[in-house]
């Protein structure tokens, strides 16, 4: 017996079957989400209005058209299914409590399993600007995300205060992000409360940092034992470093660096424990800035001067910011500016974080393909026009079978 809002089809063939979001499961074949909500243990009855992955499907149009409420993403998804031909039966837009319903059923686990299995580097060898010589340029970075302001997001993630101390007007979820600079692809990252620290929450994403890669890290990420943690599995380090920090000079080298090392900030005066890096000290010269009294300080797992000079390091540090261009795009541009996500509960407000770092993987999959067909940097391509493309797509291919 059909449940309110939904007629009996006269065939045996099912909504999520028809539902195609162009980019979307260009990048997320149906195979692969029914194979994830398998894994994840929300393989639901197939004949609901909503079955789990058309709930998935849902969940990534909604973070792609941000700001639109649930009803009209629904209708964005399936608004071709009436003029196509094979489809028999007919549809309604599920409610907007039914909606809500279906995404707690499904939860955030399938859509952070999803991106664990796609999210990979998508640079090849000739890709500009993503490698120095053998290495792979990553960067690391975190974010906040404002959440809506209902009990259970507050106790969970935490409010920050103002420097009057007091309270913002949202709770906020923290995001820490490993990317690629090379094609600013999002290939791993880690959510938690808004009180625990970026370098808390990095500690889980050194795992997916490969033997061939160069790490690159702001000043907010510092101290031995997370430094330690992040060369722990091969790669090389080249973050910058606070001034206030004593770096001894150890050696002196031709280019200008020098070898020092680092301790714990209890090992100060005793040096007990030190671990040797490279230090590259710099100033800008750019007129449009104001002089600088103290210069930039990077340190490095690379000592050898002769692999990688000094004045190197120094300019290709700068591409660091592209992590910052990368959440930039994320939150500015596809969630929208100043918009809160639409989550009140923990559980919520985690699957559409997954949600949206799944449509910027497939926005940024689709201009690197783009940049290696035509020979073009990726750098090139507007992330703006990309994602108005994608969104273009969803409501033109709604009535093909994926």
């Amino acid at each position: 017996m059909p449940r309110p809002g939904q007629v009996k089809q006269e065939t045996d063939e099912r909504l999520s079957d028809r539902i195609a979001v162009g980019l979307l499961t260009r990048t997320f074949p149906p195979e692969l989400v029914d194979r994830v909500v398998v894994e994840c243990g929300r393989a639901g009855q197939r004949s609901r209005l909503l079955p789990p992955r058309v709930v998935v499907y849902f969940v990534l149009a909604m973070c792609l058209f941000s700001g639109q409420g649930y009803e009209e993403v629904a209708r964005l998804l399936t608004q071709g299914l009436t003029w196509a031909k094979r489809w028999s039966g007919s549809w309604q837009v599920p409610t907007t409590a039914a909606i809500s319903r279906a995404r707690v059923r499904l939860g955030p686990e399938p859509l952070r399993a999803l991106f664990d299995k796609v999210a990979r580097p998508l640079a090849t060898e000739s890709t500009p600007g993503a490698w120095y010589g053998r290495w792979r340029l990553v960067a690391i970075d975190g974010t906040v995300f404002d959440v809506p302001d209902s009990e259970e997001n507050a106790e969970h993630f935490g409010r920050p205060k103002t420097h009057r101390t007091e309270r913002c007007a949202y709770p906020q979820v923290r995001v820490v992000a490993l990317a690629e600079c090379g094609t600013h692809a999002i290939t791993a990252a880690v959510l938690g409360p808004r009180t625990q620290s970026e370098p808390a929450l990095a500690r889980e994403l050194f795992g997916r940092i490969g033997e061939n890669d160069l790490l690159m890290a702001d000043r907010g990420f510092t101290g031995l034992e997370l430094w330690r943690a992040a060369a722990a599995g091969g790669a090389d380090l080249l973050w910058r470093i606070r001034s206030h920090q004593v770096l001894p000079v150890r050696q002196q080298l031709p280019d200008g660096s020098y070898l020092s090392e680092i301790v714990a900030a209890k090992d100060h005066r005793k040096r007990a424990d030190p671990t040797v890096v490279r230090v590259i000290e710099y100033t800008l010269d750019d007129p449009g800035r104001p002089a600088q009294d103290v210069p930039y300080r990077l340190i490095t797992t690379i000592l050898d001067h002769e692999s990688a000079p000094a004045k190197e390091l120094a300019a290709l540090y700068n591409e660091r910011w592209e992590i910052e261009t990368a959440l930039d795009e994320l939150k500015t541009h596809q969630r929208g500016p100043s918009q809160i996500l639409r989550s009140r509960s923990p559980g919520g407000v985690e699957q559409e974080v997954w949600g949206h770092l799944l449509v910027h993987y497939a926005i940024r999959s689709l201009m690197q393909d783009t940049a290696d067909q035509d020979g073009l940097d990726a750098d090139r391509i507007s992330f703006t026009r990309t994602i108005r493309l994608a969104r273009r797509q969803v409501t033109a291919q709604a009535a093909f079978s994926p």
